[in-house]
């Protein structure tokens, strides 16, 4: 992809949010006053315990429901629902079945009313890109899992959002493609600047992907930990052995395991102080 076609990165912040679920006996809080700072063009992953609110976090940044609590900011905006700014990569591919892979990723560019031969070259040229010019008219199931997650992503990043939202998008792959898949998504992210927040419970993944990995405690979550990783770029395997790697990731399970601990003494220590205790 051409430089000319690089995407304008946008900055995310989150300030005091809250966000809870249902009424009454039946409330659930997902999120408590969580406050998180992303700079334009930044690569952070959340790391987290299985529904600790990992995912309520992108929804809240997407703009899909209504936080309880706090406000949120992509560049200077507030968020107030979804937009063009912000695209989103699931765990399953969302790719419509009786389209090829090329009519799927300019569908959204058909959607906003550009011109059909645009569309079509902006299209071919990213599917070029990611190793899927010889795939431009199959339909998905003729496709392999790691590819129909390529298309899937490309399809996000064809319409030039500034903010992409991964939630554990190859998590269902195997070993050795979901390794591609991280490989291709860190050259698609030098190339093209965008701001990226990956949500994964893998934390070899979160630190080879990363210049900053936050940790969040169980439900309701809460930021307990967050640090940079300054490993250089372009990243390889041999990251994965660093010293400071192994140290990092030590860290951070020392804190996924110890963060319920820490944050419930917290809590009783903040409890005793508003009773003057």
């Amino acid at each position: 992809m051409s430089t000319a076609a690089a995407l304008r990165a946008k900055s995310v912040s989150l300030n005091g949010v809250s966000i809870h679920f249902g009424e009454g006996a039946h409330a659930v809080q997902a999120l408590d006053a969580v406050d998180l700072q992303i700079p334009a063009g930044q690569f952070v992953s959340i790391l987290g315990p299985s529904g600790c609110g990992k995912s309520t976090i992108l929804n809240a940044i997407g703009g899909f429901g209504n936080l309880s609590a706090g406000q949120v900011y992509v560049g200077d905006e507030r968020v107030h629902g979804a937009g063009p700014d912000r695209g989103i990569v699931f765990q399953q591919h969302t790719l419509l079945p009786w389209k090829t892979v090329i009519t799927n990723v300019e569908f959204g560019l058909k959607m906003r009313g550009v011109p059909a031969r645009e569309r079509r070259q902006s299209a071919r040229e990213i599917l070029e890109q990611v190793g899927l010019g010889e795939f431009l008219h199959h339909y998905p199931h003729q496709l392999s899992g790691g590819m129909q997650q390529r298309v899937n992503l490309v399809r996000v990043l064809v319409n030039r959002p500034g903010v992409i939202l991964m939630d554990e998008p190859f998590c269902s792959l195997d070993a050795q493609t979901r390794l591609q898949m991280q490989s291709m998504l860190l050259e698609l992210w030098a190339a093209l600047g965008m701001t990226v927040i990956f949500v994964t419970h893998d934390v070899d993944e979160a630190l080879f992907l990363s210049d900053r990995v936050v940790v969040l405690s169980r439900r309701p979550a809460r930021v307990i930990d967050e640090f940079s990783v300054e490993l250089p770029r372009p990243r390889t395997r041999e990251a994965l052995t660093d010293p400071q790697f192994m140290r990092l990731k030590r860290r951070s399970l020392e804190q996924l395991l110890e963060g319920p601990r820490q944050l419930s003494a917290h809590r009783q220590a903040a409890a005793s102080e508003s009773r003057g205790v």
